[in-house]
């Protein structure tokens, strides 16, 4: 039976670095197949997972020997970590690898929604020259509003400083006096939620999936954003309300979205359709955090936390 189970893709390089003597079982198709997954971990000192893999208490029960949980990133919405700590068993996120990856999904998501002119190559190959109907908005003067200001969020506004915008953020967690609100790149003004949504030409989205945050963004607060506002949301799903910013979108209530999480991951065809015929949307599968380098840090991180746990009980 496999001592290191991993449920989900992983940089392979990360196992054959950190995981030799140990019985590992690598399948990254195991997500899917619960039965065969809970009779893995029988034995299984440790578990790897990203973020489709539930790790409740159901399946905790099934793995008596575990030691360790690993999360090839962040949240751990998926993961019963009152569980995990009431046995003992530290979870090891990937804390600060794919910060970089974040950062520049949401200020490349910024940039296309702003500029809009990144949909006209079948036109210009038809023969179209749409020019004069291709007048995007620049970053420059624009005001960002950061829901959630912890590392990725102040990463995010240094590069949107960077491109002459002002800074603007919302979050209850941190203290109006904290030194956290001076950054080396400027100051950046602590507001509440609702006038953050008013004042704001782009939001992007920081936090992470509670029941705080559940719709956080529903039909009331979406109304209060500007006409031509951008919606970023590369954090995590069920915090905007996805029924309500599709009609936001469809009745020209808002400029454009970039949805790169959602509360039914994957997202089937059939809850897809509530975003049909949207006007200026962008949506991707969970990939906001996952480039080629990234992989690499993430799964090292975790693979050598793993490791260090496991050794340290042999």
């Amino acid at each position: 039976m496999p001592t290191i189970v991993i449920s989900e893709f992983i940089d392979e390089g990360a196992i054959g670095s950190n995981f030799v003597g140990f019985d590992v079982l690598y399948d990254p198709g195991l997500v899917d197949r619960r039965a065969e997954l809970i009779a893995a971990l029988a034995d299984a000192r440790a578990l790897i997972v990203r973020n489709r893999t539930t790790v409740d208490a159901g399946l905790l029960a099934q793995a008596p020997r575990l030691e360790a949980v690993g999360r090839l990133g962040v949240g751990l919405d998926n993961i019963d970590v009152a569980v995990c700590a009431a046995r003992g068993i530290p979870v090891y996120p990937a804390t600060g690898a794919n910060d970089a990856a974040v950062v520049e999904y949401v200020i490349a998501a910024m940039l296309i929604l702003l500029r809009g002119a990144y949909a006209a190559t079948d036109a210009v190959l038809s023969g179209a020259w749409p020019r004069t109907q291709l007048f995007g908005r620049e970053a420059g003067g624009k005001q960002l509003g950061l829901i959630g200001f912890g590392a990725i969020g102040r990463k995010v506004g240094a590069c949107a400083s960077a491109l002459g915008m002002t800074v603007c953020a919302y979050d209850p967690h941190v203290a109006v006096g904290d030194p956290v609100w001076s950054q080396p790149w400027g100051k950046v003004a602590s507001l509440d939620l609702d006038t953050l949504l008013q004042v704001s030409d782009v939001v992007s989205l920081h936090v992470p999936l509670t029941d705080a945050t559940r719709n956080m963004l529903d039909s009331a607060r979406l109304a209060r954003m500007k006409a031509d506002a951008i919606l970023i949301n590369a954090a995590r799903g069920g915090v905007i309300d996805e029924a309500a910013l599709a009609a936001a979108l469809r009745a020209r209530q808002l400029g454009g979205a970039a949805l790169d999480v959602f509360l039914e991951e994957p997202l089937s065809k059939a809850r897809a359709q509530v975003f049909a015929d949207c006007l200026h949307l962008l949506l991707t599968p969970h990939i906001a955090g996952l480039t080629v380098e990234s992989n690499v840090r993430v799964s090292q991180m975790v693979a050598e936390k793993v490791r260090d746990r496991l050794a340290g009980g042999r």
